[in-house]
């Protein structure tokens, strides 16, 4: 499993990035190879963000492919660049 987490900080206000994504949500549920998506806010620096966790590298990849994924930038206003961290799922606590 590949884990991929994104930290970026937008112009819009709190309430619009949490109403996009609730709007996107669906979107994603639909992806095939996503097997959980974590919406997150930081509150030290207010950045906002997602930890993705994908079956595979190939699904990943794929994504980054996609309309959904080429919007981002655009659709949360992102300020500057997003930080994004690519990682191994090397062991779970609790297996699924």
């Amino acid at each position: 499993m590949i884990v991929r987490f994104v930290k970026f900080k937008s112009a819009l206000s709190d309430t619009e990035v949490m109403k996009m994504f609730d709007k996107r949500a669906p979107e994603y549920r639909k992806l095939s190879g996503l097997l959980q998506k974590y919406y997150i806010k930081d509150k030290q620096t207010g950045e906002y963000g997602a930890e993705y966790l994908w079956d595979s590298v190939l699904s990943m990849e794929e994504f980054q492919k996609s309309e959904l994924s080429r919007t981002i930038l655009e659709v949360y206003k992102i300020v500057g660049q997003p930080r994004i961290e690519v990682l191994d799922l090397v062991y779970t606590l609790r297996p699924q």
